[in-house]
C-alpha cells in the first residue's frame, strides 16, 4: 500500500521527470520510510526506457561505478530511439566523491543534448545535502521523505492512536506488533543500529563511537526534556568535551535518529548557548529501548504522559524538516512552553497537557513577552492528542 504522501509525492515526482527541462531529482530521509518503493512504484508508471542501481555494498568497484552505469543509460537510450530515460542512483551517499562524478556526466549530458534525467535516493541527509551545495547548486530539486505520521499508519494499517504512541512509525515493523519481543529485536538492531552503523559510522569519521551511542541511548531516554552537554557528560564514561556531543547529536539528526531542539529567543546567540531539548524522531526510538511491554506503561500514567508528550514532539520534529518552520522550546526561570513553531515573521506556542507535569505552565508568562504569537493546548482542555497528530502543524500559523 502506498503511504497518502507517497501517493502525492508520485505524483509530483512523475510531473516534474515529465517536464521538458531537466533537472536533478534528489528524495532523502531515514532508513525504512519508503523510499525506494516510492520510486519503483514509480518507474512502473513511466512509459520511457529506465534504468534503477543502488550503491549499497559496491565496495571496491565505486570508482568509476557511477559512470560505468551512466554510460549503460546512454547506450539504452541510443539503442531504444527514445526521447528520454530515467536514471535511479539509490544509496548514492555511500559513493565516493559522486556528486563531482554525476555535475560531469549531467553536465556533459547537457551540452550534448543527451536527455538522460536522474533520480538519487539517500538516507543520510547531511551527506546528501553537503554533495548538492558542494557541486550540483542549481542542477537539483530536492524532497525530503520523513518517518511515518500516525494519519498514515492509521491508514494504511488501521492503528489507534495509543499503537502510534508507542509503535511509532516505522511501516517495515508493523507486521510484528503482536510480538513485542519481536518488533523490539527488529526496531533495535536492523533499524537503529543499521542507521547508526551504516548511515553514520561508515560514512563519516566519528572518532569515539561508543560515546555517539551512549549520547544515543542517553538523549532517547530523555526525550523530551532539557538537559546540559555538560550534566550529560557526567554520565559518560568517555567524556569527550561539549562540542564532540554537539557535532554527534547532529549526525543523529541526520540519520532520522534524535535532535537536539534549540531553545526559542530573539537573540540568536542566547539560543545557540542554551542547552539542547532531546526529541527523537520515532516513538518506536523510545519504546523498543524499554523492558516494559505498551501495557505496562499504559498502566502508569504518568508514564504514558510521557510517551504522548514525545509522540507531539516527533510529530512536530518531522515537519519541521521540510515545512517552512523551526522547533524550538521556551524556558525562562519556574517557565517554560514545550514547543514553538517559529517562522521568520511569526511564532505559534504549544502547551502540552497530558497529566505528566508539575511545574509552572508559561503559557501566561510567554504571551505577555510576545503578545504576538498565537497559543494552543494539546491534551487536556484542548486539541486532543489523536486529533493534533492528525493536522499538518502549519495550518496554526
Amino acid at each position: 500500500m502506498i503511504k497518502t504522501i507517497q501517493r502525492a509525492q508520485l505524483t509530483k515526482f512523475y510531473q516534474r521527470i515529465s517536464e521538458p527541462r531537466r533537472f536533478i531529482q534528489v528524495l532523502y530521509g531515514p532508513r525504512q520510510v519508503g523510499k525506494t518503493t516510492l520510486i519503483l512504484q514509480l518507474l512502473k508508471e513511466y512509459k520511457y526506457p529506465s534504468l534503477f542501481v543502488t550503491g549499497d555494498d559496491v565496495g571496491e568497484q565505486s570508482i568509476g561505478w557511477i559512470e560505468s552505469n551512466w554510460q549503460n543509460a546512454r547506450h539504452i537510450l541510443q539503442q531504444s530511439e527514445s526521447p528520454e530515460f530515467l536514471l535511479v542512483i539509490d544509496e548514492v551517499q555511500k559513493l565516493p566523491n559522486w556528486s563531482e562524478t554525476v555535475k560531469k556526466l549531467w553536465d556533459a549530458d547537457t551540452r550534448n543534448e543527451i536527455n538522460i534525467k536522474l533520480i538519487v535516493l539517500g538516507s543520510s541527509r547531511l551527506l546528501i545535502q553537503q554533495g548538492l551545495t558542494e557541486s550540483l547548486a542549481g542542477r537539483f530539486e530536492s524532497t525530503y521523505l520523513g518517518h511515518w505520521s500516525y494519519a498514515e499508519m492509521h491508514e494504511a494499517f488501521g492503528w489507534n492512536v495509543h499503537q502510534f504512541i508507542w509503535f511509532g512509525g516505522y511501516p517495515g515493523s508493523a507486521g510484528l506488533i503482536e510480538d513485542e519481543t519481536r518488533w523490539k529485536e527488529y526496531v533495535l538492531n536492523s533499524l537503529i543500529e543499521t542507521s547508526i552503523s551504516k548511515d553514520i559510522l561508515m560514512l563519516t569519521r566519528v572518532d569515539k563511537p561508543a560515546l555517539m551511542k551512549r549520547l544515543f541511548e542517553l538523549g532517547s531516554i530523555y526525550s523530551g526534556q532539557i538537559l546540559s552537554f555538560n550534566k550529560i557528560l557526567g554520565q559518560l564514561r568517555d567524556a569527550g568535551n561539549t562540542t564532540t556531543l554537539s557535532h554527534y547529536l547532529q549526525l543523529l539528526h541526520s540519520a532520522g535518529l534524535l535532535g537536539g531542539i534549540e531553545k526559542y529567543s530573539p537573540n540568536l546567540i542566547r539560543q545557540r548557548a542554551a542547552s539542547p531539548k532531546f526529541q527523537v524522531h520515532n516513538s518506536a526510538i523510545i519504546s523498543a529501548q524499554q523492558r516494559k511491554t505498551m501495557h505496562e506503561i499504559k498502566s502508569q500514567p504518568k508514564e504514558w504522559g510521557r510517551w504522548a508528550e514525545s509522540a507531539i514532539g516527533v510529530h512536530l520534529m518531522n515537519h519541521s524538516i521540510n515545512s517552512g518552520f523551526k522547533l524550538h522550546y521556551w524556558r525562562e526561570g519556574n517557565y517554560e512552553i514545550d514547543f514553538v513553531l517559529a517562522t521568520r515573521d511569526s511564532a505559534v506556542a504549544l502547551e502540552v497537557k497530558s497529566g505528566v507535569k508539575q511545574r509552572i505552565s508559561g503559557l501566561g508568562e510567554f504571551k505577555k513577552r510576545f503578545p504576538d504569537t498565537k497559543i494552543y493546548l494539546v491534551g487536556d482542555d484542548g486539541i486532543s492528542i489523536e486529533e493534533f497528530l492528525k493536522i499538518n502543524p502549519n495550518s496554526l500559523f
